[in-house]
């Protein structure tokens, strides 16, 4: 029996691993007001290995499989994931959770354009419907923005970081496929959490704080949750096919509205409301054509 004949155990593992993120996200905006982007990122990497490597030692591929014939591909890839994560945290920190993620199911719909434009892939009407209905949702949601200069809020700087990090996500996504041809899931996770890592201690003579009690709780937690995430994900592909996890994809936007109500206690704007539909839509359309994909790729 193949390891995807479990598809109830593959979509709960695929819910588990939206949750374990969506704490992570918590516990970031929890520090974000007074500790730095790079401590934050540092501390959410350096916690994230742990379980990594464990998982990967129980695979047997610790430290056998993150041998490569192609440093200079995960270079790349870890490059744009780490700057990727840079960008998820800072419009965490200017934006409702909810909204930064909603920004971020973007990536499906420009990995699709960048998979046409880098890696010669057909740009199907499918794919073109998806991105109008993408970027109209983001017109949508930061017009209230627009409309009244809102700059001194840094919302609309949330939304550019958010942005960007869409754009970095996918490109990083478009990199994973080329590596899963030739490369083991485990080593490309271990050099995107290392690079986050480095790009996160190179901020240190910009100025650390010293945490105390609940926000180095919250700052471990923040690696703990992002690692055990990254692997429930990777389970979730492991005994699911893609195409029956897809619909779940987005239930892992629910943990941050009700992160935003219950625990942040913000409200939930018309705008985000209004652009959310097409934004998922806009996703869901992109993603459909990618039925067949690997399953490897997501312990990215």
């Amino acid at each position: 029996m193949r390891d995807y004949d479990f598809p109830r155990l593959g979509i709960s593992l695929r819910i588990l691993s939206g949750l374990l993120m969506a704490g992570m996200f918590v516990s970031v905006k929890a520090v974000s007001a007074g500790v730095p982007l790079g401590q934050i990122v540092f501390f959410r990497s350096f916690f994230a290995i742990f379980p990594l490597v464990v998982f990967l030692w129980i695979r047997g591929e610790f430290p056998s499989g993150l041998a490569t014939e192609r440093p200079g591909a995960h270079f790349l890839r870890a490059g744009f994931g780490a700057l990727a994560l840079f960008g998820s945290f800072a419009a965490v920190a200017r934006l409702n959770l909810a909204e930064a993620i909603l920004i971020s199911q973007l990536s499906p719909i420009l990995m699709a354009l960048g998979a046409a434009i880098l890696l010669a892939e057909r740009l199907t009407r499918w794919r073109i419907w998806g991105l109008a209905l993408g970027f109209a949702g983001i017109v949508v949601l930061i017009w209230p923005e627009l409309t009244t200069y809102s700059w001194e809020r840094g919302r609309l700087m949330g939304y550019f970081l958010g942005f960007a990090t869409a754009v970095l996500t996918a490109l990083a996504l478009i990199m994973v496929r080329s590596l899963n041809k030739t490369e083991s899931p485990g080593a490309i996770a271990f050099y995107f959490v290392l690079a986050s890592m480095i790009g996160g201690i190179a901020t240190l003579p910009w100025g650390w704080v010293v945490p105390n009690g609940p926000i180095l709780g919250f700052l471990i937690l923040s690696g703990l949750f992002g690692g055990f995430g990254h692997i429930a994900m990777t389970l979730a592909f492991r005994y699911a096919e893609a195409s029956r996890l897809a619909p779940f994809e987005y239930i892992a936007l629910l943990w941050p509205i009700l992160a935003d109500v219950f625990i942040f206690r913000l409200s939930l704007a018309t705008s985000f409301l209004l652009a959310a539909p097409l934004i998922l839509a806009g996703a869901a359309i992109a993603a459909a054509e990618k039925g067949g994909e690997s399953r490897g790729k997501h312990l990215s």
